[in-house]
């Protein structure tokens, strides 16, 4: 097998510094990978060989430097005949690669049985393209250094499988008319963007609607609105415009958060009329 050094250095695949409890998973996996094989009695940079890395991954892997791929635990079970166990890291460790703020937000969507969500600036990220997410992120400043822009992405996208798990949560999002026709990334990137978002509202469990900028009463101009349901009846909510943009669970809070939500909905296209005027749009671009 030959060492594959497109695995050394791509990106995204760096310790965060600032997350203690990733860097603590990393560095346990990496100690338990160095023990099993020096109980095999194999140097590095055999073992390097035998599973087609570089040397120097193996030393960042084991000193707690460097995420492990998938393949790399797939790779290095087999080679020290750990019958799984080794395997079995790859769920804890996936959960490194990604920041804090994010793996929080993706396990209470994993939880949660309803979901709204109002964007205001931006198509929601669970709406959005990969080419999308990167040319969006390629605008912020300060800028992000390619691994932070590969780590946010895939992290994002891990979200999306939202959509596809069971059993299947109610997904409501309402748009502004300015996400859908702001082009980020250029034509070829918008026209993909608009696309998924057709795909994605053909889903049984999934309303999207817009909300016509020429609307004059609108009680979204406070900002973004997100609430999110869980099965034992608790939820979860944010919004910019209200209660400092913190997280809310009080229920008296969440009814404000819920109100401006329905009203938005009620004041939006209806989720039909919202997916003819994405075509509409599309067939401009």
């Amino acid at each position: 097998m030959n060492v594959d050094d497109g695995n050394v250095d791509e990106p995204g695949w760096d310790v965060d510094p600032d997350d203690e409890q990733g860097a603590a998973v990393v560095a346990t996996v990496g100690r338990q990978l160095k023990l099993w094989r020096e109980a095999a009695g194999m140097r590095a940079g055999e073992f390097a060989t035998r599973i087609g890395y570089g040397e120097d991954l193996v030393y960042k892997v084991e000193g707690g430097r460097r995420i492990p791929r998938p393949e790399y635990l797939d790779r290095s079970d087999e080679a020290l005949g750990a019958g799984g166990r080794i395997a079995a890291m790859k769920d804890d460790v996936a959960e490194a690669r990604y920041p804090k703020k994010v793996r929080d937000l993706a396990k209470m969507e994993a939880r949660a049985v309803e979901l709204s969500a109002y964007g205001t600036h931006n198509i929601h990220g669970l709406l959005q393209t990969e080419a999308h997410m990167r040319a969006l992120f390629a605008s912020w400043l300060p800028a992000y250094t390619p691994d932070e822009t590969d780590r946010i992405v895939a992290a994002r996208m891990a979200r999306r499988s939202i959509f596809e798990r069971q059993p299947i949560p109610s997904l409501s999002f309402v748009q502004e008319e300015v996400t859908l026709r702001r082009p980020v990334g250029g034509s070829m990137v918008w026209r993909g963007q608009l696309e998924r978002l057709l795909e994605v509202g053909q889903l049984r469990n999934v309303a999207i609607q817009v909300m016509p900028t020429r609307c004059e009463e609108h009680p979204g101009t406070g900002g973004l609105i997100q609430v999110l349901k869980f099965p034992d009846g608790t939820a979860v909510g944010r919004s910019e415009g209200a209660f400092s943009g913190r997280p809310v669970f009080d229920p008296k809070q969440l009814r404000i958060l819920e109100l401006r939500y329905g009203m938005i909905r009620a004041q939006a296209l209806t989720p039909r009329e919202s997916l003819a005027f994405i075509e509409q749009v599309l067939g401009e671009t």
